[in-house]
């Protein structure tokens, strides 16, 4: 329905306009029913819907919906079509409860492994981030639903998240912490926005001018509604300056009539508040028009696509001997807690009530049927660290009598939670002695990890095969039978790194801060940029995953071997299944710069595609690649730019394993100006083509009578050495005279005429 929303602002009171920019309760914003204007309800995600049943006081008491394997879960399926089938169902799930918002996707980049909310991110890539976030948004919205981005930004740890100041230079801002927001915001267009509870460079989120005016709405031309995060609010009026719409949740009135006050004084312009009760109307009236009566969604149907996305995003980091998929035979020990009782979500806000609940143990009964005798033991008592030695002989006796064993081992769920961080990368000890006991006596031992996040594994070494389920969701048991004997292959891979150690992590010493400053010294190195340019050997790389079948590529190639930065260039590989199982490949493209005046990482993803593969079918796997693949962020330009040089195109299977390597040349189209001073330096110039022609004519004179022409000492080269690091008015100093500082300032002027 078309509505002049401007003549209805117009016919709003002052306090009516500032009522709408908070919350009526916790879920929903405020009405105007004399204006005819409605409420709307937003409610948590993002893996599941979390709406708090109508009427309860408990926070966690939510209405029944399906439970989704988690962004840190979904993410290893590198699967564009399957997070955008999640992200529809999620929507049609919306729909049917009537909200009109769910908070999420969540794209904050996963600076450490320690961050208590990782499971509920994606990636530490932010061009995977942004690919999966933008297929997300896309499903949930073509429900007509609503979707918000979060959190708005450098929210990397819970320790101290609603004060924490996190520093970080604009660069490192802008490609890495920034680049996923603008990416899905750009590509799907999300209706809200939601800001973060910490400061970023001394000024909250909630009222930050350069994020929420200048990043997001002036540079990335966003034209939807920024909302806070609940209780993200530290000064209002200057939050509604500064571009922050919306206040949630309710708060009975509080920044309401400090709205009015600063509108009455003059503090704040009329025309501010007018601005942002016109998204709120569009975000209300955009949400009831697409509200569907009386929708009802398949929850069978869901469930089997929860499944589905588990099966599809477990990683297979170890199957030594090819000890995967068993064989339907035999006995196995089946040990671990939680094989019965499953943990496969996160804790905190997202939290989710699942229609129904898939058992490992249960899941894999039903596939070996009578085939199998299984053997059961606890191993560890849940909710306790403590090693419980009668459950760990008993763990010990059962497998020896197996032909081999499952361990169902990882984190619980008091181990990582929206709150409060990590504090080291271990398992419960409870879980390492068992793990340790068990491969002693059992050689044959699958470990099956269930958490959020990576772990240290001491015990690596001595078991052939683990398989990494994640936080699979409701389906995980299921999803884990199907991939333990072979209904499917693995498929999945990692979206983070997992390091050997914690004290391996970029951030390592610098998080999660002192006090409530954290500052992000590892800049743009984060992640496999920093393990692959460091050459630190990771336990997993980014990117890693096996299969039961093997992959073959070849023949790489692309359209045009030179390039201007403004065209593209397409990519094309051949990949092969030379196995014996069908299977998909996750086929990953990385961009290297070959020599940068800037610190650049050894290589960064830039494309990546998932393809299916009978046995002995071969598939053409295409890359189209832009000016971003090839810039990184000038912060004197404002912009992205690419120097003009070689780059090398990377095609393989991790970071790590790169098979395939093309070199096309990338022309820059852009200028960036250089200003030269007294203070320039003579080896910059000498970089600069045409400032040393020009240096160089002046050069001798400046020198001729220096104590570096009349010494026999000094050769040209050593000469030049000493001289790089010089800055120009060292000349007027050294030349004893013949170099004043009146040429000096003739040289700037021919030197910056000339740029």
């Amino acid at each position: 329905m078309t509505r002049d929303i401007k003549s209805l602002i117009a016919q709003m009171t002052l306090e009516e306009k500032a009522s709408l920019c908070s919350g009526l309760g916790f879920w929903d914003t405020k009405p105007i029913e004399r204006l005819g204007i409605p409420s709307i309800v937003m409610t948590d995600g993002p893996h599941g819907l979390r709406k708090q049943v109508p009427g309860s006081q408990n926070f966690f008491d939510s209405v029944p919906a399906t439970c989704f394997p988690t962004a840190a879960t979904i993410a290893c399926s590198w699967d564009r079509s399957l997070v955008r089938e999640i992200g529809i169902a999620l929507g049609e799930e919306c729909q049917a409860e009537g909200v009109s918002v769910i908070l999420g996707p969540g794209v904050n980049i996963k600076r450490s492994p320690l961050c208590g909310r990782n499971f509920e991110y994606f990636s530490e890539d932010p061009f995977l981030s942004t690919e999966l976030a933008a297929s997300y948004i896309e499903g949930v919205q073509s429900q007509g639903v609503g979707t918000s981005i979060k959190h708005f930004a450098a929210n990397n740890q819970e320790h101290r998240r609603m004060s924490v100041n996190a520093i970080v230079d604009e660069r490192t801002l802008r490609e890495i912490y920034l680049a996923s927001f603008e990416g899905a915001v750009k590509k799907s267009k999300p209706w809200t926005v939601m800001c973060a509870y910490n400061r970023l460079n001394g000024d909250y989120c909630s009222e930050n001018h350069y994020l929420l005016t200048k990043v997001l709405r002036e540079d990335w031309g966003y034209e939807g509604l920024v909302v806070s995060d609940w209780g993200a609010v530290n000064e209002r009026v200057k939050g509604l300056e500064a571009g922050l719409d919306l206040e949630m949740p309710g708060n009975g009135g509080v920044g309401d009539r400090k709205i009015i006050e600063a509108v009455r004084s003059g503090e704040l312009s009329e025309e501010v508040l007018d601005r942002a009760v016109e998204r709120i109307l569009k975000l209300i009236f955009q949400a009831v028009d697409n509200r569907k009566e009386n929708f009802r969604y398949d929850a069978d149907a869901h469930h089997q696509l929860a499944r589905k996305a588990a099966r599809e995003s477990m990683v297979l980091l170890k199957n030594d001997n090819s000890i995967l998929p068993l064989r339907k035979e035999g006995t196995i020990a089946v040990i671990g807690a939680f094989a019965k009782h499953p943990r496969f979500q996160g804790g905190g806000s997202s939290h989710v009530n699942p229609t129904r609940i898939d058992i490992p143990y249960d899941e894999i009964q039903k596939v070996v049927g009578d085939s199998v005798r299984l053997l059961y033991s606890d191993g560890y008592q849940l909710g306790s660290d403590e090693v419980n030695q009668p459950l760990i002989e008993e763990a010990r006796k059962i497998a020896s009598q197996a032909n081999v064993a499952l361990i169902f081992a990882g984190l619980p769920e008091n181990y990582e939670s929206e709150g409060y961080d990590r504090v080291h990368m271990s398992m419960p000890r409870s879980h390492l002695e068992l793990i340790q006991a068990v491969s002693e006596s059992q050689p044959n031992t699958v470990v099956l990890l269930c958490n959020g996040a990576p772990v240290e594994m001491p015990w690596l070494h001595n078991v052939p095969a683990v398989l990494e389920c994640y936080l699979g969701g409701q389906a995980v048991g299921s999803a884990i039978a199907d991939l333990l004997f072979g209904e499917a292959s693995p498929c999945g891979k990692l979206a983070e790194t997992f390091p050997q150690k914690l004290s391996d992590n970029p951030s390592y010493l610098n998080f999660p801060g002192e006090d409530d400053k954290v500052e992000y010294r590892e800049g743009i190195f984060v992640g496999y940029r920093y393990y692959d340019t460091k050459e630190i050997q990771p336990l997993f790389p980014f990117g890693h995953g096996l299969s039961y079948t093997t992959f073959e590529y070849s023949d790489l190639s692309v359209d045009k071997k030179s390039i201007k930065d403004n065209e593209i260039v397409n990519v094309q590989v051949t990949v092969k299944n030379t196995g014996k199982f069908a299977g998909k490949e996750i086929v990953q493209l990385y961009v290297r710069d070959l020599a940068s005046s800037v610190r650049r990482p050894e290589k960064e993803l830039k494309g990546f595609e998932k393809v299916e593969l009978q046995p002995g079918e071969e598939k053409t796997v295409n890359f189209t690649l832009d000016k971003r693949a090839f810039a990184y962020y000038n912060v004197d330009l404002g912009d992205w730019y690419v120097e003009t040089g070689e780059f090398e195109i990377c095609v393989g299977r991790s970071s790590r394993d790169i098979v395939l390597t093309e070199i096309i040349h990338v022309d820059s189209t852009q200028v960036i100006p250089k200003r030269y001073h007294r203070n320039s330096l003579i080896g910059d110039l000498q970089e600069d083509p045409k400032a040393a022609a020009l240096f160089n004519q002046m050069m001798q004179q400046g020198l001729a009578n220096t104590p570096f022409a009349s010494s026999g000492e000094f050769n040209s080269e050593m000469i030049m050495a000493l001289l790089r690091y010089m800055p120009l008015r060292a000349l007027v100093n050294f030349s004893r005279g013949s170099f004043s500082e009146e040429d000096l300032d003739k040289l700037l002027d021919q030197l910056n005429s000339a740029g």
